[in-house]
């Protein structure tokens, strides 16, 4: 995955400020300004002249107001200001779906093993030797692969006592854990929606910033400033660190920019470990050979579709949003909740969640910041309208959730625990191979994101520095016990 300091991300996030603000400033009619005020004339275009690169940007400013490229929408048939008004009349919140602007795809090459011009043309010659194809000569003294005969097994790259042969990289394919991304004839990529699990991965890797997901910002600005309802902000418990500023400062600004009240969604995790914890102790009883944790949608969304035989093994308690927005809901019926956190997958998990109403990322909730001129660490302080123990506060970070039951089971069961630190092509095969085969550990926790949610594709801080910061508040907060009340 690309590291977070890159020009597709920063274009990303400056496209949401710009819809942010034209929503603002003018309810979308001054849009159609945003392609020129991102890439003004004296600029160096990227793609060849600075049209394309605008027409480009007006495709991403669509996605940023709820549209997606496979809606069957022509760009070119309606302003951007025409699409804004569309935005606005939307009474139905659209499904989740991420997606590839096809103009903005590179149609990147297959991988494959490329000689570089660090080859030697040495006497052992172990590539040639090896290559089980023969796929290998030497051209000039320097080896050459015939693409005809090569299958890409690697062993030429693996002998080379130079490291002169490398495999390139097809980075959204490569990211993706489930196949879902394949080329069509003009090399440009796709998303197979029966296979997605809306992890993300593929959206962070692409250094073209071809791959984009349909935003609610809109509907949520809508549900705002529009109505009279109360939109209530449901805090993941990956926002501390992700802000300048002290938690207190950031519940003052989600309220400066709209929010009637705001709530720490590790409350919910306090619940989700509880329940967790008793459902442990209930299945080692019975006799299951391990269980694994379900807080994460991408997660589970692999193995309802991709891993099958896993199905019994996955813990039935609910998510902390779940709960959180439980609890928001019985307090105000009415309301409007809206969960903010890293995570893309979260959209798809929300649409079967009877108390969610919208879901948003760290970055559209930093683009409305920005938008309105509202400072995190200066905005004055307010608290939770609940407030967490420490075990949930953890959550977040790769080990908090088979850590959070562990602090609650130690002493009353064998506890044998182990973290998948990322779902990638070799975990999915892995987690079938326990499914069938058991694990020698019984309780399994498994986060799509390398790190835990710290590094999810909607965070706007770097994920070491944010769990660090984690770590820091969930030592202030009380221990959680198997007989607390929570809400």
């Amino acid at each position: 995955m690309l590291t977070p300091k890159n020009n597709a991300n920063f274009m990303r996030a400056k496209i949401l400020i710009e819809v942010a603000k034209s929503y603002f400033n003018s309810k979308f009619e001054n849009a159609d300004n945003i392609p020129q005020a991102i890439k003004p004339d004296d600029a160096l275009p990227f793609r060849g002249s600075l049209d394309k690169d605008r027409k480009i940007i007006k495709e991403q400013c669509l996605t940023s107001m709820g549209f997606s490229p496979d809606d069957g929408i022509n760009a070119d048939d309606y302003t951007l200001a025409q699409f804004g008004k569309k935005a606005l009349e939307r009474e139905m919140l659209v499904a989740s779906q991420i997606a590839v602007i096809p103009s903005a795809c590179n149609a990147c090459a297959k991988p494959h093993h490329v000689v570089t011009n660090m080859c030697q043309g040495c006497f052992a010659r172990p590539c040639q030797e090896n290559c089980p194809k023969k796929a290998i000569s030497f051209v000039n003294g320097k080896a050459h692969i015939d693409e005809s005969l090569c299958i890409n097994c690697g062993i030429c790259k693996e002998s080379c006592p130079y490291g002169a042969i490398i495999k390139t990289q097809l980075p959204c394919e490569d990211a993706c854990p489930v196949g879902a991304l394949s080329k069509d004839e003009n090399g440009i990529e796709h998303i197979d929606h029966e296979k997605c699990i809306s992890c993300g991965k593929c959206l962070a890797s692409c250094p073209f910033g071809a791959i984009v997901e349909r935003s609610q910002m809109v509907d949520v600005l809508k549900q705002i400033h529009e109505t009279n309802k109360k939109v209530v902000a449901m805090l993941a418990p990956a926002v501390i660190g992700q802000f300048n500023g002290k938690p207190q400062n950031l519940v003052a600004a989600l309220k400066k920019i709209g929010f009637d009240d705001v709530m720490e969604v590790a409350v919910g995790a306090d619940i989700t470990t509880q329940k967790e914890a008793a459902e442990f102790l209930e299945r080692m009883e019975k006799g299951d050979k391990f269980m694994t944790t379900s807080c994460c949608p991408a997660y589970f969304r692999a193995a309802e579709k991709h891993i099958p035989e896993l199905k019994p093994f996955i813990s039935s308690t609910h998510t902390p949003m779940y709960y959180a927005a439980e609890l928001v809901k019985k307090e105000m019926p009415d309301c409007v909740a809206v969960f903010v956190g890293p995570c893309l997958a979260k959209r798809l998990e929300a649409e079967s969640d009877p108390y969610v109403d919208y879901v948003l990322t760290f970055e559209e909730i930093a683009a409305m910041f920005i938008a309105q001129d509202v400072d995190v660490a200066t905005a004055g302080e307010a608290e939770f309208s609940k407030v967490s123990c420490a075990q949930g506060r953890l959550f977040p970070v790769s080990g908090g959730v088979a850590g959070a039951v562990q602090s609650l089971v130690d002493g009353k069961a064998d506890f044998r625990p182990e973290k998948i630190d990322g779902l990638t092509k070799e975990s999915v095969k892995l987690l079938k191979r326990y499914a069938l085969k058991a694990s020698e550990n019984n309780m399994i926790e498994v986060m799509c994101c390398e790190g835990g949610c710290v590094s999810g594709p909607g965070c706007v801080a770097l994920s070491k520095k944010a769990a660090r910061t984690i770590e820091t508040y969930a030592a202030s907060g009380e221990k959680l016990t198997f007989d607390k009340k929570i809400g």
